[in-house]
Formats: C-alpha cells, structure tokens, sequence
C-alpha cells in the first residue's frame, strides 16, 4: 500500500471540491443573504487543504506508477476520499452557523454527497440560498461519484485507474463502455449533465425560478431528495412539476449505460435489458395496486390525485430520492408495506439510486430458484441467467456476500441506534433509510419529520452507514478486514 500515493490522490479530491463552491458562493453573492463570506472561507480551507495534501505527499515515482494502481489503493482512495468529503463539505454549514454541532455538519455533508437526503434542518427556507444551494450541489457531484469526475479532469496530474472507477460506479458489474476510463467517465458524465438541463428547462416551464429548478433538479438526478422548501415538492403544489420530476427520479433510477445506448440509437438495448423490464414492471404493478388502495380508502377524492401522488411516491422510494408530496404514513397498511419493500430494493444497477439496487434482487430470487429446482433434478445442469448472459459463480457469491453484510450492517446499526434511547420502530427505520441512501423512513423520521432529534451517537452511525451504503459495503468494510494492511 503505497499511502502517499493515496494521500496525494485524496488532496486533489478535496482540492476539486473546494473549487466547486465557487458556484454557491456566486448565488450567496447574487442573493446578498450572508452566506458569501463563510462559504468564500470554506472554499479556501478545503482547496489550500487538499493542495496541501496532494504536493506534501506527492511521489513521482508512484505517479509514474499511477496505471497499475492497486486494487487495495483503489478501495483506500474511494473509502476515505468520501470521508474527506463530508468532512470538508460540512465547513460551508460550520462556518455559516446552520449547525452548532460537527455532528450535524458532517451528517448533513456526507446526507449529501452519498445522496441519502436524510436531513437535520429544521427550517430550510430560513438557511442563507447560498448555503441551500451547496447543499443540493453535494447531492449533484455525489450522484454520479465525485470520483469518476475526478478521473475525467485529473489524468494530466498523474492520477486515474480502472480501480478507482470499479470501486466507484454502484452496481454488481460496471461496464466499461470506453476504452479508456477518462472516456468512459467523460460519456456517463455527459449523459447525466445533459438530463439535468433538460430537467431544468422542464420545471422552469413549471413556473420554477432557476435556483429552485437547479436544485430540485440536483436532488433528482442524483436521486437524493434534498428540497429549498420544508414541505419538499409539495410546496410547490403543481401536478405538472410533480410528473416532471416524477419521469426524471425515474430516468435517474434506470442505469445509465442504458441511457447511454438509448442516445446511440440502440433503442432495442433497453426494452432487452431484463434488469430494466422488471423494473419497469415493478412501478406500474405498484402504482395500480397503491392507486386503488388510496382511493377505496378515500385518502384522494378522485383518480387522478391518486394516481398523481401514488405515481411520484412510488418513484421516490423505489430510486431512493426521497422526495416527499404527500404523507404516505397515513395511507393503508398495503401501500406503506409496498413502500417499506421498496426501500430495501432500490435503484437499476449503474443508476445513480441507492438500495441493493433490482439486478442484485434478481440475482438472489434466481440462484434460490436454481437451488430448488438442483433438490428436484440433483444431476440436472443449471446456470443463473440474466437475459441470454450466463452469471459466474464468483458474481453470485459476491452477490450473497454484499446482500448477508447488507443485511447484517443494518441490523447491527438499528440496534446501536435503539441503544440511544430511539425506540425500536424509528431505529430501524433510520437505518434502513440512510444504508439504503433513501432519506426519510418511517416513525420518528417519516416524511413528515426529520432526523435533528436524534441523539449525536445515533447521528454519528447513521453518518456512517450513509457511506456504507452509497459505496455499496465493500468499499468500506474492506478497511477493517485485517488482511487489508497487510503486505
């Protein structure tokens, strides 16, 4: 483990992200609300900081080396480099004073980046626009990884590898649709940047002004859920903005190399994709089915606000944006327990959604079913398919193992977190909400509250679970296998 190398490749991460509050500070200036003098502070100390890092541990020969980076440097770089950034992303809120706590700050920080939008303000319209709108740009870089950013503009400093970027892209397999990784980083930002304007354009038709359209539309894309309202998108109380964001949580959910294919004019990938079609399948299945649910319980007066709420809360919870225009704890058991399974579902596979994502899901549902069918047929030969492509064995036990650590991590968590004081419900669903990088759960942090109430111990392992959970478990717990430090 050559740990100035990954000292060095940290400190142009948190260099990159000091220059990114540039664009914050613009609107706390534009604004005149305050926020441009801490956030002009914060924007110094995180770039001086990772310019510091990166020429005090710079080793040219490990540079020259940088394209045969280990798979342990890889893991190292990802796993603290998301740390590093919640840590310096929490200095615009330290310094502005929207927390007293270092809790709060970097629970809010890294709620953004790992795009969870798990929140403990209190009162969002009365926080300077400036510092809102770091808030929702920590959902935008996160969403598709700072990262694989960072493999796209840092080659020229010596700084890149297909290790960084398979320990990044959320999924069981990242493609690799490039040659090059600065390509393959280059195309998937592309795609995203190019949704996200035509997001923008779509809810400023909706009568957004441009900073409440640029952040709905980071919290979207990124499927994080951060909103500039207390009461999120039901602020708004539009139904155009509502299908608007509804399609585009969607789209975000989907993996992006679908996308990609789809801009090519390869339209046939997606309808073949199995992974998509269950997907698919699963939303309108749902929709109908918590459609009628709310209505029969005369929650909406007619078919069209059902189908409106029903639509945009199905498409919220299953890619984990968290976006809320309705309180779907008051809803009947069957919709809230339709919900409750999508929460551990999760996005596609290289979407930006979080959860153990639908390919994984399939993949566990099908091996099951091979097991059965191998009791019935012992000398019959099976493989676990997915669409016409046979799974390896060592994908399937990669799978089994994130899904046992998956499940293991949350439950360990919920009982920490019940230890606090919390009581049972609201302890596990804050675990499974920030694990899941869902945002709100249910209990004493449904859609409707927040998590400012909970106990600072409670706060720290949600922190960290949050990162658990956008670095797909992994990343993370490889740093405390022992084997992993050694030589």
């Amino acid at each position: 483990m050559r740990w100035k190398y990954v000292l060095h490749v940290i400190g142009a991460l948190v260099a990159c992200i000091g220059l990114t509050m540039i664009f914050p500070l613009a609107w706390g200036a534009y604004y005149g609300d305050g926020s441009a003098k801490p956030l002009s502070y914060a924007m110094f100390l995180t770039v001086v900081s990772g310019v510091v890092l990166f020429f005090a541990f710079r080793d040219p020969e490990a540079s020259k080396a940088s394209s045969v980076m280990t798979h342990r440097e890889g893991m190292a770089i990802v796993a603290l480099g998301w740390f590093a950034a919640g840590f310096f992303g929490g200095l615009p809120f330290y310094l502005a004073g929207t927390f007293e706590s270092v809790v709060d700050c970097v629970f809010e920080s890294l709620s953004g980046f790992s795009t969870t939008g798990a929140s403990v303000l209190s009162n969002i319209e009365a926080v300077p626009r400036g510092i809102l709108f770091w808030r929702s740009l920590t959902h935008w870089l996160g969403g598709m990884g700072i990262i694989v950013l960072s493999l796209a503009i840092l080659p020229f400093l010596g700084v890149g590898g297909m290790q960084l970027y398979k320990a990044e892209v959320p999924g069981p397999v990242p493609d690799k649709l490039k040659p090059r990784i600065k390509d393959t980083a280059m195309t998937l930002w592309k795609v995203y940047v190019m949704f996200s304007v035509l997001e923008t354009i779509l809810l400023m038709f909706g009568g957004m002004d441009l900073f409440d359209a640029l952040c709905h539309t980071f919290g979207t894309m990124a499927t994080g859920g951060f909103s500039t309202m207390n009461s999120s998108v039901a602020a708004f109380d539009s139904a155009y903005i509502d299908y608007v964001i509804t399609a585009f949580m969607l789209i975000a959910g989907i993996n992006f190399t679908l996308h990609y294919m789809l801009l090519k004019g390869r339209f046939d990938s997606i309808i073949k994709d199995p992974e998509f079609r269950v997907f698919a399948g699963m939303v309108v299945l749902a929709i109908i089915v918590i459609t009628v649910a709310v209505y029969q319980g005369q929650n909406y007066d007619n078919v069209p606000d059902a189908v409106r709420y029903t639509s945009f809360q199905v498409a919220s919870i299953l890619t984990t944006t968290g976006y809320a225009t309705a309180d779907y704890e008051m809803w009947p058991g069957i919709a809230q327990a339709i919900l409750l399974f999508f929460m551990f579902v999760g996005g596609c596979a290289g979407s930006t959604g979080g959860g153990m994502k639908v390919m994984r899901i399939m993949l566990l549902v099908k091996h099951s079913y091979k097991e059965l069918f191998r009791l019935i047929h012992p000398r019959s030969v099976n493989h676990v398919k997915m669409g016409k492509t046979v799974v390896q064995d060592d994908v399937i036990s990669g799978v089994w193992g994130f899904f046992i650590l998956w499940i293991g991590l949350f439950v360990l968590a919920a009982f920490i977190v019940a230890g606090t004081g919390v009581d049972v419900v609201t302890s596990f669903a804050a675990s499974l909400a920030c694990i899941g990088n869902i945002g709100p759960g249910i209990g004493g942090v449904g859609p409707t509250d927040n998590f400012a109430w909970l106990p600072d111990t409670a706060k720290w392992v949600l922190t960290f679970c949050m990162v658990l959970g956008r670095l797909e478990i992994y990343t993370v717990i490889i740093l405390f296998v022992p084997e992993f430090w050694r030589k």
